[in-house]
């Protein structure tokens, strides 16, 4: 699919949503961004506004839409335990249903069809790193299921509409990645830190800050994003992070270096199953991608910073 097509991105407002928009555009494509503007925001799409190619549609996904498309990709969903915990039901229905009538529309159009999963699906994770042949550990009842059973069932309806009906799915499990346009208010660990350094506020550490991380930034996430939608021939989902791997403690003393922050620290207790382990095993992604992570953590944390820094000017 490299010549230019249209193109529905939904969750188009939101930090990844947005990036994918401008990114399309720029490639030369016709793009439709679809937004409840739940967790998403018209500023994120500030560049994309201003291209003739582009157009908003203030939608629910969760409602039937019919439309010609010859791509969708599928990033609706809010992505943060803050948001997702907050409207347990609609996350779940944003995830079921709305994956239903994007497929569908997948189906009717006979488009290519991109499921923005997550690592969450993983759960808990007793393996590192995690490979995409793992079945994960997941509490189904928790507090977290919502989202994590959520994209699990939309995982199923992807590729069981591509074994009825034929539809073309490509599916990425997605692990934590981080960048400009990240929501102030999201509860990501990258964002509240950088915040919570930068305004001079306690920085929030949950357990003893040993539990580990694989930050992906976010422009080399979108390069594997649109890689996997215009590869042929993918069996199954791909996972797409940096395989990097981190504790909390040592994120913490790279943001308080970047910022020159005097902020204390304070330690809180662990959320409700928070996963200790996150890891992306990416040998599919290199292999049937050519895909890998380019941008060194610390040169994405300073454009984070930066980021979040000309907010707070204004």
């Amino acid at each position: 699919m490299d010549i230019a097509v249209k193109l529905l991105i939904t969750g188009a407002a939101g930090f990844l949503g947005s990036h994918l928009c401008d990114e399309l555009l720029a490639q030369g494509h016709e793009v439709i961004g679809l937004d409840n503007l739940y967790t998403g925001s018209k500023k994120n799409l500030h560049n994309a506004l201003k291209n003739p190619d582009f157009t908003l549609l203030l939608h629910d996904v969760t409602i039937p839409i019919r439309i010609e498309v010859d791509g969708i990709f599928n990033l609706a969903c809010p992505a943060s335990p803050i948001h997702y915990q907050r409207h347990p039901v609609q996350t779940l229905n944003t995830n079921i249903q709305g994956t239903i009538n994007m497929l569908e529309l997948a189906r009717l159009s006979n488009a290519r069809f991109f499921q923005a999963s997550t690592s969450e699906i993983y759960g808990d994770p007793e393996v590192t790193p995690q490979t995409e042949d793992y079945w994960g550990n997941v509490n189904p009842i928790g507090i977290r299921s919502c989202y994590d059973e959520g994209k699990r069932v939309a995982e199923t309806l992807a590729f069981d509409y591509q074994r009825q009906y034929g539809v073309e799915v490509r599916v990425a499990r997605i692990f934590n990645t981080f960048g400009p346009r990240m929501a102030i208010n999201d509860g990501r660990v990258v964002s509240n830190l950088i915040v919570q350094a930068i305004t001079g506020e306690p920085m929030t550490i949950f357990g003893d800050g040993l539990q580990t991380r694989s930050f992906c930034y976010s422009s080399d996430l979108i390069g594997g994003v649109i890689a996997l939608f215009r590869a042929e021939h993918i069996d199954g989902p791909v996972n797409l992070g940096n395989p990097d791997e981190i504790t909390i403690r040592q994120l913490v003393n790279e943001i308080r270096h970047l910022t020159e922050t005097r902020s204390p620290l304070v330690y809180e207790k662990i959320p409700v199953n928070d996963p200790k382990r996150r890891r992306p095993d990416i040998s599919k992604a290199l292999e049937k991608l050519n895909w890998r992570p380019r941008i060194q953590r610390i040169d994405g944390l300073k454009k984070t910073v930066e980021y979040f820094r000309t907010i707070y000017k204004h």
